[in-house]
């Protein structure tokens, strides 16, 4: 019996039947009554990859105890998992609650996704830690020390991208790589920042899309349905900046370019990253610090949406998977790398003669 995560399954139940364990957290947890006058269980399960719907229905032998488990609870569900009428689900299947080890592994995901996050987190340490502005450095590192919890735990988005726990330090971490990488074509634009600017582009989701501390459940608020990311984002960073202004003001005075202008121009790299007025940006890009972040940003999530896509959505013909909004298309799997022949290429050999090793090698 294997442990698997929801995606896992998913992925692997798509022929045939598999026998495995999964853990997860209710999320949800609804009487519903049927056509014929009963009723039935209605779960959402979720773990850090994905969720299901699972259906209890009231002739099942785990009925009676699984409806007295509340929307919160962590369980194991052991059974052979098919894709079915009502989507994935489990047959001859039991269920436990799990222990605080078993709940703790459950929130930090699968290893390789807790590992990546770790290193994403590190990463992002290391190029902040990097700027050589004092304002802008003191700044990050001021969020990550109050804030680096909450940030760590926290989506990038409800849907779409990144849309998972700690999603946001994967998205920030990839944005800092290719924003330094284009710095570098660009040496014109200022790196420092631009990182900063990576970092807090959407700080402002900490209040709009942050878990909840002991699960997966992603709450609504008040202030981010009123205010939304960007406004909220500006607001922090104004708070953080006077923070520091008692404390640092001072020594600032003398900086070039004036500390006024940095602020402004970070400012502006928050309320400009998502490029038009139409997708909420209160303005549009005027520096180029804030074309590069809008681009980045932009490329990160939609390559996200493409990688997810190729690993869960179904293929409709060879190549072609069905469609994910917001992606403008059906997604098509990528072209795969040249890869040489054995033999290096002498264009003054005369060309193999039919079934030789080196035309067989080439129609592999």
């Amino acid at each position: 019996m294997d442990f698997l995560s929801i995606r896992q399954i998913r992925q692997a139940t798509s022929g045939s039947p598999l026998a495995a364990e999964v853990h997860l957290q209710i999320e949800r947890s609804q009487v519903k009554p049927t056509k014929s006058g009963s009723e039935f269980l209605e779960w959402k399960l979720t773990d850090a990859s994905d969720h299901l719907v699972l259906r209890v229905w009231s002739d099942a032998p785990v009925y009676a105890a699984a409806k007295d488990l509340p929307a919160g609870s962590f369980i194991s569900i052991k059974g052979e998992w098919s894709s079915g009428t009502y989507g994935l689900e489990p047959r001859q299947w039991t269920w436990r609650e799990l222990d605080g080890a078993e709940r703790e592994a459950v929130l930090g995901g699968p290893v390789a996704l807790r590992e990546k996050q770790e290193r994403d987190y590190a990463d992002i340490l290391t190029m902040t830690q990097a700027i050589a502005d004092p304002r802008l450095h003191a700044l990050c590192r001021l969020f990550l020390e109050e804030f680096g919890e909450r940030f760590r735990r926290t989506g990038a988005a409800r849907e779409y991208h990144h849309a998972r726990r700690g999603g946001l330090v994967e998205h920030v971490a990839q944005m800092m790589r290719a924003a330094l990488a284009l710095a570098e074509v660009y040496p014109a634009s200022n790196r420092d920042l631009l990182v900063a600017g990576v970092l807090f582009h959407d700080c402002g989701k900490l209040w709009e899309n942050c878990y909840d501390r002991g699960g997966f459940n992603m709450p609504y608020t008040e202030a981010g349905e009123l205010m939304g990311h960007i406004p909220m984002g500006i607001e922090l960073v104004n708070r953080l900046w006077r923070q520091l202004m008692e404390t640092a003001g001072a020594s600032w005075h003398p900086l070039l370019p004036a500390s006024e202008s940095v602020r402004l121009h970070l400012l502006h790299l928050i309320g400009a990253h998502h490029g038009e007025y139409q997708f909420g940006s209160p303005v549009l890009p005027r520096t180029p610090e804030a074309i590069l972040l809008h681009h980045v940003d932009n490329i990160d999530a939609k390559l996200e949406m493409l990688a997810d896509a190729y690993d869960t959505a179904a293929l409709l013909a060879p190549n072609i998977f069905e469609r994910r909004r917001p992606l403008p298309g059906n997604p098509v799997r990528p072209l795969q790398a040249y890869q040489p022949l054995e033999m290096p290429f002498d264009p003054e050999a005369p060309s193999p003669g039919p079934g030789s090793g080196q035309e067989a090698a080439a129609q592999q």
